[in-house]
This record gives structure tokens, C-alpha cells and sequence, in this order.
């Protein structure tokens, strides 16, 4: 059971690396600077340095343990790119105790007759195809830690299909497939667990293209549901594995 108002202590990630996509803004911002809050070692991954550069200074201003920058753009990367990550990694860190997909990308509201393909490419890779790719690179360094927790960010089109959501709600349903089926072919692997979190509604700028007529004060901060994201990221989760968690 996972605890939805769960409060972390300022130890809870102490001594962990934890690696997050899309630290630059938004729930990927907000879960570096929780993360690092509770002590661990994070390395922020985005493709915008300079929105990167600024959460490493605010997580060094809360006196946080020193983050690491990995600056990587998910749609352009090569394969030389994610391998450069994880050697980086490897050699730095000796190891990988977390990473959270956080990075993503909304994509066209349209109709499927309508949808530009180049974007449909486009978002499918950021949001299915990266991420995948990220996490098989990774594993080696996931293993090295005596309890790593992968966490993809689902979505609630997920269990609730609806029209006009396109690339983006395809892409999120492809990742619970992939979400199911790294958790069973790693079964035998107790140190490794794969979960994904449905954060739900969040106030971002993705939230805002979305629904452009809501109101943002309505609406959670990413901040606001940390919270899962974080107890996952730690020991006291040790057993958890394979489960689709809604955070609200």
C-alpha cells in the first residue's frame, strides 16, 4: 500500500543516486528538489541547461547534497548519447539506485484523422522509445545497487481512454506495457523494482496547453504529490514492483 500523504524524512534517500528526466520544470523540477530534500545525490537530465543550471542551484541554496547535470535532449539523442550517460554514470557513481521518467512531451490535441505524423514520431519517442531505451541502458548500473527503483510516469488516459489525446495517450499505454513487462522478466532480480505513477492533475506548463481555459490556482502543485514518487524512491518500498500507483 503505497501512503499518499507520505512525508519524507531528511535521510530517507541519504546515500542513494537517483537520476530524473526532465529536470528542468515541472514535476521532473519538483521531484529533483524533494529528492535532493531527503538527501539524495541527484542527477538532473534535460535538455535545457539552463533551466537544469538553475534547479542545481536551488538545490545546492536548500543545502541538499551536490546534484549532477546530465544534459540530454530525449528527442535527438544517439545511441552513443544514452551510452555516454550510463558510462558517465558508471564511472562517477560506481552505481544507480533510482531513476524517474519524468520527462515528457503533450504533443498535438487533435483528431487522429488530422494528426501530423512527424509529430506523432516525434512524441512517441520521447515519451515510449526514450524512455525504454534509457532504462535498458541503465540496467547495468541499476544492478550495481543493492536496491534500485525505476518509476515511469503514467498518465490518466492510461485507464481512461478518451478522444483527442493522440500520440501522448498511446505512448503512456505502450509504457505500462513495457512498465509490465520489465517488472516480470526481472523478477528474479529482488534489487531492482519497476513501478509506475499516475501523478494526476499537476499545475505545469503541459497542464496549461492542455486545458488552456483552467484555471492554474485549481489545480495541485507537482510538489503536492511528491510524495508516492519519493516513498517508491526509498527502502521503506522494498517489495513493491510491477503495480500502475495513482497519486491522487
Amino acid at each position: 500500500m503505497i501512503p499518499m500523504n507520505f512525508t519524507p524524512t531528511p535521510d530517507l534517500l541519504a546515500g542513494r543516486v537517483i537520476l530524473i528526466t526532465g529536470a528542468g520544470s515541472g514535476l521532473g523540477r519538483a521531484l529533483a528538489l524533494e529528492s535532493a530534500r531527503a538527501g539524495a545525490m541527484v542527477i538532473l537530465s534535460g535538455r535545457n541547461l539552463r533551466k537544469l543550471e538553475q534547479v542545481y542551484d536551488e538545490v545546492r541554496a536548500q543545502g541538499s547534497p551536490q546534484p549532477a547535470i546530465a544534459t540530454l535532449d530525449l528527442a535527438a539523442a544517439t545511441a552513443l548519447d544514452y551510452d555516454n550517460l550510463a558510462a558517465t554514470i558508471g564511472s562517477e557513481f560506481g552505481k544507480l539506485d533510482g531513476v524517474v521518467h519524468a520527462a515528457a512531451l503533450l504533443g498535438d490535441r487533435t483528431p487522429l484523422e488530422q494528426y501530423d505524423v512527424p509529430m506523432w514520431c516525434r512524441v512517441l519517442h520521447v515519451n515510449l522509445t526514450a524512455p525504454f531505451i534509457l532504462t535498458q541502458v541503465l540496467l547495468a548500473n541499476l544492478r550495481k545497487s543493492a536496491d534500485a527503483s525505476v518509476i515511469f510516469v503514467s498518465s490518466g488516459v492510461v485507464k481512461n481512454p478518451r478522444p483527442f489525446w493522440g500520440a501522448y495517450a498511446v505512448a503512456k499505454s505502450g509504457l505500462e506495457a513495457v512498465r509490465s513487462m520489465l517488472s516480470q522478466e526481472l523478477e528474479g532480480e529482488a534489487n531492482i523494482r519497476i513501478n509506475s505513477v499516475n501523478p494526476g492533475r499537476m499545475r505545469t506548463a503541459m497542464r496549461a496547453a492542455a486545458y488552456p481555459a483552467e484555471d492554474p490556482n485549481t489545480v495541485p502543485t507537482p510538489a503536492s504529490v511528491s510524495g508516492p514518487f519519493l516513498y517508491l524512491l526509498s527502502a521503506q518500498s522494498r517489495g513493491i514492483d510491477g503495480q500502475y500507483i495513482e497519486a491522487q
